[in-house]
């Protein structure tokens, strides 16, 4: 076809042309839903009063959540990079006075399990060091059917109702128009979000904290996040917050170091699960929950179903119930890892919903997302999701059938199959739903004790060590630096302000600026005017019950041993190195069941002084000491440590980043080369150990009392 030769038609043809590939060409600057009805609220979805469940009939809501749910082929649209393995839980504690769930009420009862750890917001190829937080899920192949228990590694989280977890991902998410930056939150969108989200404050302090960089999946804890229902055989009902506490401890990598790693090897969290569960060392986490019964639903200066609250465990003490050992590799990381599928709406008996508007949505929203992502509705048949009891219903066809059924019922009520499958009584094991009295009107809005923002954040803050504090406003410095836009910012440290003016102000000090005076004047800077812009204007900060609690803390958490097991350990090697001092420190070592490892300036061996060979597991180019716990410096010929930049940067990472290093006769002498030689004193305040001669026993077990206590933190004053 001829093309119109009147410019002003052509013109007017590219219009339309516009019109019909991107509609927001439009100058509609009102929302509305895909069929372009106006949208009244878009915060909070449609419920039975303020705090009662949310409804099936919000079209507004399941559109949003649907078109999101869909948005990404094949991956996960967030937790995409993950590792996972098998286990089992062991129920030590039961308690069938709480639940009637089948696998915690017999002592010893052991319940198959697979976990999957996971980022957040990386794709499948970003890194495992980055900040963010960490999926930590497990399904349970209980007798009674599955039992997915849905959490992460921080028991809060960004937003109070699911209407907003699309515009939540869309924020941290790479910016659309240039697909930067991956896995980071260190962006102008995710913030200016954040900036305009109040009940986003206490999760940001979590966030912003060394919980978002954990040394390993090992070493995390988890949470359930959402507050559940456990009922028991009388229908009797109590609240419940789950809890997965690490035999290892809690503890985290530095900031530095994470970056650092990344470069090195980022997929150190990942081959740090394998290698443990390959070389026999099994994860272990104990399982303990927070009771509250029903009486006692508002009894705290905070809302049990709001999804950014903690219930401080001095107020409700957690209960150990069980524990989980992962002892088993995938066969098949695709089959297996990727394939799995998680769902909060996967319960048993015995344990039930409440009203948390975030829950709510998520019960329709992960059934969603599997119908895309694995191909239709029956992912339940892949084999790592089936459940081991016995399934009968008339669900039939569909994408990827793998069940053959025969005879010509699929339906009921029926008299040709007798019945079957009938339905179960309660009594027998049939699920029936908590009988909750619901009396409401229909809603969109949150409850007024939704409205405290920042009490728990200023709790978290408070219960935080020195070091964890300067932690935090390094992170803020690092994240709110990256954005481009100074009104962010500005909104941001008004946020602060109201947890903590010294915390405000030394984030802004980095930042070179100054606190705003009135920090919710330009909230909505940019946003439309409307009752429902920010949500819901933030109370002022009130006192906690709790002034502080310890188990906040990673490094004073109540739960850290000084167990060593696991713990990587680099002997800095070249030849003529002390045999006895390696034997000696390895075998103290390896009867704590910690790891060493020899690294040299290159691959293949090192020679002894006693003729011997030892096989080289790294070299300094290929490693790192942010990739170990403790180094040990036995250099042999002092000459043959050379002037080696690559092990230069060694040793100078791990005096930077406070770990145990400990130096024989020989290696001292290197160690005076470095920017740090005259802090090297037999100093064991600073970790620093010193050994004249060669390494005996008894040095052996004062470096690995040092080690014991992971981290000296006294240094870091000292750089």
């Amino acid at each position: 076809m001829k093309e119109n030769d009147d410019p002003k038609q052509n013109l007017q043809d590219e219009k339309q042309r516009d019109l019909l590939i991107n509609r927001s060409v439009g100058t509609n600057k009102f929302m509305t839903t895909n069929q372009g009805v106006k949208v009244n609220d878009d915060n909070n979805m449609l419920k039975a009063g303020d705090r009662g469940p949310s409804l099936l009939e919000d079209f507004i809501y399941r559109e949003k959540m649907t078109h999101f749910d869909h948005e990404r082929i094949p991956e996960r649209i967030v937790h995409a990079r993950g590792s996972g393995a098998h286990g089992f839980f062991e129920c030590t504690n039961p308690i069938p006075e709480f639940t009637k769930a089948g696998f915690l009420q017999e002592k010893g009862m052991k319940t198959p399990v697979f976990a999957r750890f996971s980022t957040v917001q990386g794709s499948r190829g970003s890194t495992d060091l980055a900040r963010d937080v960490r999926g930590f899920s497990v399904k349970f192949y209980t007798q009674e059917g599955i039992y997915d228990l849905v959490a992460n590694n921080m028991p809060v989280f960004f937003i109070q109702d699911a209407m907003k977890f699309p515009d939540l991902v869309h924020a941290v998410k790479p910016e659309p128009h240039h697909e930067i930056p991956e896995a980071s939150s260190a962006h102008d969108t995710f913030w200016d979000f954040i900036s305009l989200m109040p009940e986003s404050m206490h999760m940001i302090m979590w966030l912003m904290s060394d919980r978002a960089i954990p040394r390993s999946y090992r070493m995390m804890e988890g949470f359930g996040v959402h507050t559940f229902r456990f009922i028991n055989e009388n229908n009797e009902s109590h609240f419940v917050k789950f809890h997965w506490k690490p035999k290892l401890g809690t503890h985290a990598v530095i900031w530095d170091e994470a970056q650092k790693i990344s470069g090195k090897n980022s997929d150190f969290h990942r081959q740090d699960l394998w290698e443990a569960i390959d070389q026999g060392h099994f994860p272990e986490w104990e399982f303990g929950v927070q009771i509250v019964p029903e009486a006692d639903e508002h009894k705290y200066d905070f809302d049990l179903l709001d999804p950014t609250k903690i219930i401080p465990e001095e107020l409700v003490p957690v209960q150990i119930i069980g524990r989980m050992v992962l002892n088993k590799n995938p066969d098949n990381f695709f089959a297996e890892t990727e394939q799995i599928a998680f769902h909060p709406g996967h319960v048993v008996p015995g344990i039930d919903f409440t009203n948390d508007p975030l829950l709510q949505g998520r019960l329709f929203s992960y059934t969603d997302t599997q119908l895309i992502r694995l191909g239709g509705p029956n992912f339940h048949e892949i084999p790592i999701n089936r459940t081991l009891a016995p399934m009968h219903n008339n669900q039939r066809n569909g994408y990827h059938r793998h069940e053959v059924n025969v005879g010509r019922v699929a339906y009921f009520p029926n008299s040709l199959a007798n019945g079957t499958p009938f339905q179960t009584p309660e009594k027998q094991g049939g699920f029936v739903s908590h009988n909750e009295r619901v009396e409401a009107h229909k809603v969109r809005a949150r409850s007024e004790s939704f409205a405290d923002h920042f009490s728990q954040a200023k709790l978290f803050l408070d219960s935080q060590t020195e070091v964890e504090r300067k932690h935090i406003i390094k992170a803020f410095r690092f994240e709110l630096g990256k954005c481009e836009t100074t009104e962010i910012r500005l909104r941001m440290l008004g946020l602060l302000a109201q947890v903590d003016e010294d915390l405000a102000a030394d984030v802004a000090k980095g930042l070179g600026m100054k606190v705003p005076a009135k920090p919710f004047e330009k909230m909505n800077h940019g946003v439309p005017p409307n009752e429902h812009a920010a949500a819901q204007e933030p109370k002022p900060l009130k006192k906690s019950a709790v002034k502080a609690s310890k188990p906040l803390s990673m490094i004073n958490h109540p739960s850290n041993s000084p167990t060593i097991a696991t713990r990587r350990v680099a002997f800095v090697c070249a030849d003529g190195v002390s045999e006895d001092s390696i034997v000696a420190l390895k075998t103290a070592l390896k009867k704590q069941d910690a790891c060493p490892f020899i690294v040299a300036q290159h691959l293949g061996f090192v020679t002894t002084d006693q003729d011997g060979e030892l096989p080289i597991d790294f070299s300094y180019f290929t490693a790192s000491s942010v990739m170990f716990d403790a180094i040990f410096v036995l250099a042999g010929t002092p000459d043959d440590l050379g002037n080696n930049a690559d092990l230069m940067d060694f040793i100078s990472d791990a005096y930077r980043h406070c770990k145990v290093i400990g130096v024989d006769a020989l290696g001292k002498k290197f160690i005076e080369s470095t920017h740090f030689s005259d802090k090297i004193v037999d100093s064991k305040e600073l970790g620093l150990l010193v050994r004249g001669k060669s390494v005996d026993e008894a040095f052996a077990q004062e470096f690995i009392e040092a080690m014991t206590k992971h981290r000296f933190w006294a240094r870091e004053d000292k750089l």
